[in-house]
């Protein structure tokens, strides 16, 4: 298959790429390489993948020098006259959505950036998706959208209709917006409810990155709601395996869908929605320790109470995709973190 990767200077779909091409597929990689956070890692994870920034120019394909069978360019969702001509001539087979901006925190800040990349940027996706004849399209929602719901595990069955952040709000939206064209085009959507994720090449404004910095800055971490959070910490491997498996089947109409009792999480369309993540969840203080044992070190800590937009404690129902594609995480976090702190030492020469 030929697949489109947005997000492809990003964590997850930097590796979603690079194992989509071990898989034998070939890629296209867009990412818009905005700067809400360090763009040398973005970069850096470009360089991995053979493309070099000197060579990057907005629009413009770049042949990776690691890879055949992939190309890279710099494209905003947003372009929608861009993203056309690229649809247009690239025909491609399947499409991987997991450009997005992100962060719950900074939805607080700059509401704006995420109405242009999650729902306007979506939106042209879409319509490309449904212009150029393109069938199988996954993207990336999120477990924010769970929102107010306390019932543990979060379950696809259940209703997400009470999210606490803007961002939340979009990823909701996304969903709904690709139910509406798998109705009306037939376009197989799936969507992926990713749950925490960490690893090497990971994201700067999410814990496992800045409590390991931390740990070799000597700085002092803030810990919110006093380290009584749970997250379905999964790593990167894990996750991608899942997300491959997606691409490469696309997803069917629910034969037995009733809308005398609609099942929110499948369809008399061809639209699917999975919770992805390790289905394990683990109290951030003892994250915080494999950390500090993978590290060496002990890691000054600020205790804070929660703050507006988190949730107290998210845990992945994945029976889902288990059933679907025998998928099941299988990397502890002691493991994890050992590889993420290796990596860390290694990129900046700790």
């Amino acid at each position: 298959m030929k697949v489109l990767v947005t997000g492809a200077a990003g964590f997850i779909g930097f590796y979603t790429a690079l194992k989509l091409l071990q898989q034998g597929h070939q890629v296209v990689g867009l990412d818009s390489i905005n700067d809400y956070y360090d763009v040398s890692l973005k970069y850096g994870r470009l360089n991995e993948s053979g493309i070099h920034k000197d060579n990057i120019e907005y629009g413009d394909l770049v042949q990776s020098r690691h890879y055949k069978d992939y190309r890279f360019i710099q494209l905003q969702l947003e372009d929608k006259a861009a993203l056309n001509t690229l649809f247009d001539s690239e025909e491609f087979d399947a499409v991987c959505n997991l450009a997005a901006q992100a962060g719950v925190r900074y939805s607080l800040e700059n509401p704006d950036a995420y109405i242009n990349a999650n729902i306007v940027g979506f939106m042209n996706v879409l319509e490309a998706c449904r212009h150029n004849n393109v069938k199988n399209l996954s993207y990336a929602s999120s477990s924010s959208v769970y929102g107010l719901n306390e019932c543990m595990p979060f379950s696809t069955s259940q209703g997400t209709s009470h999210p606490v952040s803007l961002y939340a709000a979009t990823k909701k939206s996304n969903e709904l917006m690709a139910h509406t064209y798998a109705h009306l085009y037939g376009i197989q959507c799936t969507g992926l409810r990713f749950f925490t994720v960490y690893g090497p090449w990971g994201r700067p404004d999410m814990a496992p990155f800045i409590f390991t910095k931390a740990a070799f800055n000597g700085d002092t971490i803030k810990v919110f709601n006093n380290g009584k959070m749970k997250r379905d910490f999964t790593y990167i491997d894990d996750i991608v395996e899942g997300v491959v498996r997606v691409i490469e089947t696309p997803c069917q109409a629910d034969s037995e869908w009733t809308g005398r009792q609609p099942n929110p999480a499948s369809s008399s369309a061809a639209y699917k929605i999975y919770n992805i993540g390790n289905s394990q969840p683990i109290e951030l203080m003892a994250f915080i320790e494999a950390i500090e044992q993978a590290a060496g070190v002990q890691i000054e800590k600020d205790f804070h109470p929660i703050q507006p937009g988190d949730v107290v404690a998210t845990y992945a129902d994945v029976s889902g995709l288990e059933q679907d594609f025998a998928y099941r995480p299988t990397t502890s976090v002691i493991d994890g973190m050992q590889k993420t702190v290796a990596w860390y030492k290694q990129f900046y020469n700790v």
